[in-house]
């Protein structure tokens, strides 16, 4: 590593103590993630889709927005930027064991559709893209009511093949809206690789909508910061959206129901997971002198509690009445 690459987060305006946080919220992601994986395959939760690849990316530019003013549209695999955001494991554990207590949708969605209103969550929904057309929404409200405040929507790369992405982009451009908008392009579509998705770059679809599209290195944190920072900044003068793709590589299945080996081998997988960017700001860390291995066992100790404690709370919840299936659907009162 370079002189010039050290002590980045530092000319970025991050104190070393965001740098430590950023790390500790990447590695609480990843034992959520593997927690989570086990728990589908020993049979006590029904459906997990993992986030693998994508957290160190999902960090940086969660910790370049402004929490409990910001709204934020993430999609399935974003814990850790949830996370990052004001999300709890306690949060996160409830919604996979599907009871009452889960903060996003009282145990009622799928794994990964956040809802969380105290910390600007906008719920999701399972068709993908839908998030986008909303983002752009909500920002043009930010911009009529004259609020300082900006939208960020993420979306993987199969979803900028959609109609709502396309229709969110020229809404925001063509009204200069307050909203980011990021494609985690982790290089399959569920099973479809990058190359017989797009013939060119996902960010270069933006020049089409009149506002910038910036391709980041999603396995380097600080560069999403940097980037996303930016972004939000160009968004609060007035000059409108920002596509950011950010590439990056899905290490895990699809989701527990898949069988990625059916169409990539394990030689690729296990290449491009020497390359994930936790593993990499943690050297970096290290290299800047603010973190040492015995920390990192430190770390992973009180980690695992905190994944243990949370594990152990959602997993002894109770599960939603059967009477509460018809909460929010119909209207209520004596004037409905």
């Amino acid at each position: 590593m370079s002189i010039g690459q050290l002590y980045k987060h530092r000319s970025l305006g991050l104190s070393d103590d965001d740098a430590l946080k950023m790390y500790a919220v990447m590695c609480l992601a990843n034992k959520y993630d593997e927690r989570a994986m086990m728990l589908q395959r020993s049979g006590k939760i029904p459906f997990h889709v993992s986030g693998a690849g994508q957290f160190a990316g999902q960090v940086g530019m969660a910790f370049a927005m402004q929490p409990n003013k910001d709204y934020f549209l993430p999609y399935y695999r974003d814990y850790a930027f949830v996370l990052a955001v004001g999300m709890s494991l306690r949060d996160l554990m409830l919604s996979i064991f599907c009871k009452a207590e889960d903060v996003n949708s009282g145990g009622r969605q799928m794994a990964g559709h956040f809802s969380d209103r105290k910390n600007h969550i906008v719920t999701g929904s399972s068709p993908v893209t839908t998030q986008v057309p909303h983002a752009a929404g909500i920002a043009l409200a930010a911009k009529m009511k004259k609020q300082d405040f900006v939208t960020l929507a993420t979306f993987g790369e199969g979803s900028s093949n959609q109609g709502d992405f396309h229709e969110g982009c020229n809404f925001a451009g063509v009204h200069k809206l307050p909203v980011i908008f990021v494609c985690e392009n982790n290089q399959y579509a569920i099973s479809i690789p990058i190359h017989k998705q797009v013939a060119g770059k996902i960010a270069d679809r933006a020049l089409g909508y009149g506002f910038p599209g910036i391709q980041v290195d999603g396995t380097d944190a600080l560069e999403m910061y940097r980037v996303t920072k930016e972004a939000r900044e160009r968004a609060l003068r007035g000059e409108g959206p920002t596509l950011i793709e950010m590439m990056c590589y899905r290490i895990n299945p699809h989701s527990t129901s898949d069988d990625d080996m059916l169409y990539r081998t394990k030689e690729e997988v296990e290449e491009n997971r020497k390359k994930d960017g936790v593993q990499k700001f943690k050297e970096y860390l290290i290299a800047c002198d603010l973190w040492s291995e015995k920390q990192d066992a430190e770390l992973d100790a009180q980690q695992k509690l905190l994944i243990n404690e949370a594990t152990k709370y959602a997993d002894q919840a109770p599960y939603p009445k059967p009477e509460d299936t018809l909460l929010h659907v119909y209207a209520e009162g004596e004037n409905n």
